[in-house]
C-alpha cells in the first residue's frame, strides 16, 4: 500500500503532477485512487472529466475524487457542533455567529484528509495519491494531528470527569448547557479517526511526500521551509519535481535570462535536495489536460521508474546509543542553527521551527534521563540524554 501526497506552492502544477502520477500508476498496473483535498479542486479540468464526492472512473484502474470536505465535516462533527451552537447561543452568540464559531479553522480539510484513512483501510487499492491544498494549508493541515492528540490525550479526560461530577449540580442551578457523554463520545471518535490518518501519514513504508516546484526563487525558497517543517512533523519526502524547465530547443532571446535564472535555481535545488529523487518536467508549448496529454506528463517525469515505489529512502525519527547517552535524532532537512528551539517539560520535548510546534512524548527509556544537549548535524536534530535520574 502507497500513499503519496503532492504539495507545492499555489500554480507550480501539482495538480497536474497528482494526476499524471494517478495515471501512470494506473496504466501500470496498480489499483488506483487520486484525489483532492484542495478545497479549491481541479482535479476533473486536469483530466477534462466529471469527479464528485464519491471515487468516480476516470480510465480503467483509476478512480477520482474531489472531497465535499463541508459534508464530511458536517456528518462527522454534528453532534459536537450542535452542542456548541447550544453553548454560544446561551452565550449570547446566537444565528451566523454561533454557526461560524462552532467550527475550527481547518476542520473542515482535517475530515477531507481523514477520507485517507478509510480508502486504506478498505483495501480497494493499492496506491492512493492525495493533491494537495498548496504548502501553507497543507503544513497546517498535516500538523493538526499532533496538536489534537496532545488536547486529547493531556486535556480532554481531565474535562471528561470534570464535567461528569458537576453536570448534574449545576444543571438544577443554572440554564447553561453542559456537554453530554455522546458529545464526548463525538469527540473520542473524530480523534481516533485523525490518529488513524496520522499513522498512516507518518509511516515512511506507506506514505512519501513530493515537492513540487517551478524555477524560481521565492518558490523554490518555500520548498525548502516546507522540507524541513514535514521532517519536523516526521512525514518522509522522496522526491522534488522540478517543473516547466525550458528546453534546450527554445533559443529565443527573449528567454535568455530565463534561462540563466533557472539554471541558478536548478543548481540550488540540486545542492538542496540532494537526498531524494530529483524529477524533472520541461514546459510544454500546450496545455496538459486531458488523459492523453497527462500519460506524456507521466511518462517523461518518471521514465521507467515506478511512480509507486519509495524514490529515496530517509527515517524521519531514530534513536541511538552514544557511549553513556541516548541520542534521539529527528531530521530536519535543511533547518538552520538559529531558527530552531528545543525545551524540556515534564515527559514531553517541545521541538520548535519556525512557525510550528511540535511536542514528542518520550518513551519510557527517556523520561528518567536528563536532557543533556541538542545540536543540528548532517540533516539532523540530535537531542542528547545524559545519565538516569534516580
Amino acid at each position: 500500500m502507497r500513499v503519496l501526497l503532492i504539495t507545492g506552492k499555489g500554480g507550480v502544477g501539482k495538480t497536474t503532477v497528482s494526476a499524471a502520477t494517478a495515471l501512470l500508476a494506473a496504466d501500470r498496473g496498480h489499483r488506483t485512487l487520486v484525489m483532492s483535498t484542495d478545497p479549491a479542486h481541479s482535479l476533473a479540468d486536469a483530466f477534462a472529466v466529471e469527479l464528485g464526492d464519491e471515487p468516480t472512473d476516470v480510465v480503467p484502474g483509476l478512480l477520482g475524487q474531489q472531497i465535499d470536505a463541508q459534508r464530511r465535516l458536517e456528518s462527522h462533527w454534528g453532534t459536537v457542533r450542535d452542542y456548541l451552537a447550544e453553548l454560544f447561543d446561551w452565550g449570547g452568540a446566537g444565528g451566523i455567529a454561533a454557526e461560524e464559531l462552532v467550527v475550527f479553522p481547518g476542520m473542515d480539510e482535517l475530515f477531507a484528509l481523514a477520507e485517507v484513512q478509510d480508502h486504506v483501510s478498505s483495501g480497494k487499492f493499492d496506491t492512493i495519491v492525495v493533491d494537495c491544498a498548496p504548502t501553507a494549508e497543507t503544513l497546517r493541515l498535516l500538523s493538526l494531528p499532533d496538536v489534537l492528540g496532545w488536547y486529547m490525550q493531556k486535556l480532554f479526560p481531565m474535562e471528561r470527569r470534570v464535567a461528569r461530577v458537576v453536570r448534574p449540580v449545576l444543571s438544577r442551578v443554572m440554564s447553561m448547557p453542559f456537554p453530554g457523554d455522546d458529545v464526548f463520545q463525538a469527540g473520542e471518535g473524530f480523534y481516533g479517526r485523525i490518529e488513524g490518518v496520522r499513522r498512516v501519514l507518518a509511516d515512511p513504508e506507506v506514505t512519501s511526500a513530493r515537492l513540487v516546484m517551478n524555477l524560481e526563487k521565492m518558490v523554490v525558497a518555500e520548498a525548502r521551509r516546507t522540507y524541513t517543517y514535514l521532517g519536523l512533523f516526521g512525514y518522509a519526502v522522496d522526491a522534488a519535481v522540478v517543473n516547466r524547465i525550458i528546453p534546450d530547443a527554445v533559443v529565443d532571446p527573449y528567454f535568455k535570462r530565463w534561462r540563466e535564472l533557472q539554471s541558478e535555481h536548478l543548481a540550488t535545488v540540486e545542492d538542496a535536495f540532494s537526498d531524494l529523487a530529483l524529477l524533472r518536467l520541461r514546459l510544454f508549448d500546450e496545455e496538459m489536460v486531458g488523459v492523453d496529454k497527462l500519460r506524456i506528463v507521466g511518462e517523461e517525469l518518471y521514465g521507467d521508474r515506478d511512480p509507486t515505489a519509495r524514490l529515496a529512502t530517509n527515517t524521519p525519527f531514530r534513536m541511538f546509543d552514544s557511549d553513556d547517552e541516548v541520542v534521539l535524532a529527528l531530521r530536519l532537512p535543511l533547518a538552520e542553527r538559529g531558527e530552531v528551539d528545543v525545551v524540556r517539560h515534564h515527559d514531553e520535548v517541545y521541538v520548535t521551527v519556525g512557525p510550528y510546534r511540535r511536542s514528542l512524548l518520550l518513551p519510557d527509556s527517556l523520561r528518567r534521563r536528563e536532557v543533556t544537549g541538542a545540536r543540528l548535524t548532517e540533516g539532523e536534530l540530535w537531542i542528547r540524554f545524559g545519565v538516569r535520574r534516580g
